[in-house]
């Protein structure tokens, strides 16, 4: 069968990390349920999603197409069920598409403008998705990726390739706790690891240096760094090629990010290329402790998390400059260049340059300059296909900027 990962209406719920990705592509414990997918069914994948995002992630449709939703997580009950789909068969829960297998005349079918609607696959077959052991199959909204950073750490653990781990690493470390897997080619010196919690995972060419204080569940991705005397609470992920300092409580940073100096960051996610300020600091819990609103891009509206604890989604390519300050509940969308005293504004637009209350249109081409000037300080190259995505992100975003940027 030919693997195809899909997104479906919920996309929207993960923007802005899903303006530049497909949602399954978004790190979740130690790997994406892309990867997870892949490595679970001995096959690899391509991807139907916007078609904006298209020619950056191809579609490659075959004879026999296994379509999987790109939110819904490899548990084994899942697994099983996919494995026994049949040409023609879907697997639904409510009114959420878990998979589907088709045909790749059904699927070219389905494909035409006129008749494609992702959440209006044929009910053929039914799967509750709570029916595995595992606390949540579907991730649903964007606070799910730190919320449920940990229980797809240990599930990664338990079915990743851990060669090369060992438990003990480098010199004068203080391990507490059987939880402890750092690769042979890391290197971790003078710091204190506790496990007792949850799993703690340092992959290969990742560096912590002396003094940190790490309790997990907590992963640092390849080649990523965590500076002198950072203090992580989990559970956390760190993507790979990653600075990382100061003091992080369950929050995953997506690869090639920074957040190198002092400052806080709380039950938040940032995605790639994002760099933060000396001295940053986001709120992750009001002052009157009640539950947090949060931006919702289908909504466009402000809408309750249902959550007391929620600091800041940042989309790729944001930046900060020192001390700034992040309120509760804050979205900052693709390429914002955020600075000024003050706390800033609960919703920046992509593309938004400024400091509170006074914001403007980040330029475009300035934009892709500076990017690419970024990426090719990690010897990576700004495609084509990047561009366009970006280009398309911008204009996406015109109207937005227009309500919420005011330039004095």
């Amino acid at each position: 069968m030919n693997l195809i990962l899909f997104d479906d209406e919920k996309r929207s719920s993960f923007l802005p990390l899903a303006h530049t990705r497909p949602v399954c592509d978004l790190l979740t414990g130690m790997s994406t349920n892309r990867l997870r997918w892949e490595s679970r069914l001995g096959a690899t994948s391509s991807t139907l999603t916007e078609d904006y995002l298209q020619q950056l992630f191809p579609l490659h449709i075959d004879k026999d197409n296994l379509l999987i939703n790109g939110r819904l997580y490899p548990s084994e009950d899942h697994a099983e069920e996919v494995r026994r789909l049949k040409l023609g068969e879907k697997l639904l829960s409510a009114d959420t598409v878990l998979a589907a297998r088709m045909s790749g005349e059904e699927l070219e079918e389905m494909l035409k403008p006129s008749k494609f609607e992702r959440t209006k696959l044929v009910h053929l077959a039914d799967i509750q998705a709570n029916s595995s052991n595992f606390k949540a199959a579907l991730l649903n909204e964007v606070w799910d990726l730190f919320l449920l950073c940990g229980d797809f750490m240990k599930w990664d653990l338990e079915h990743g390739d851990m060669d090369g781990m060992k438990r003990k690493g480098g010199e004068g470390n203080t391990l507490i706790g059987n939880d402890i897997h750092i690769h042979s080619e890391a290197s971790v010196r003078a710091s204190v690891l506790n496990s007792e919690a949850g799993p703690i995972v340092i992959e290969s060419g990742a560096e912590v240096m002396e003094g940190c204080l790490i309790r997990g569940p907590f992963y640092l991705g390849r080649n990523s760094t965590l500076k002198m005397g950072a203090r992580i609470y989990g559970p956390t992920s760190i993507g790979e090629h990653c600075k990382v300092g100061g003091e992080i409580n369950n929050s995953v940073i997506n690869s090639y990010s920074n957040k190198a100096h002092d400052g806080f960051l709380g039950n938040s996610v940032l995605g790639q290329w994002c760099n933060l300020g000396a001295d940053s600091n986001n709120s992750n819990l009001k002052n009157d402790y009640s539950i947090v609103k949060l931006w919702n891009y289908e909504a466009s509206s402000f809408v309750k998390s249902g959550l007391q604890f929620l600091g800041l989604v940042m989309g790729d390519h944001s930046k900060c400059g020192i001390n700034t300050m992040f309120n509760t509940g804050t979205v900052a969308g693709v390429f914002c260049n955020i600075y000024g005293s003050g706390f800033q504004p609960n919703f920046i637009p992509s593309f938004s340059w400024g400091k509170p209350s006074a914001f403007q249109t980040y330029d475009l081409g300035k934009a892709m300059q500076v990017a690419a000037k970024v990426m090719q300080r990690r010897d990576v190259k700004l495609s084509r296909e990047e561009e366009a995505v970006l280009k398309h992100v911008f204009e996406l975003e015109t109207q937005l900027r227009e309500k919420f940027n005011k330039v004095p």
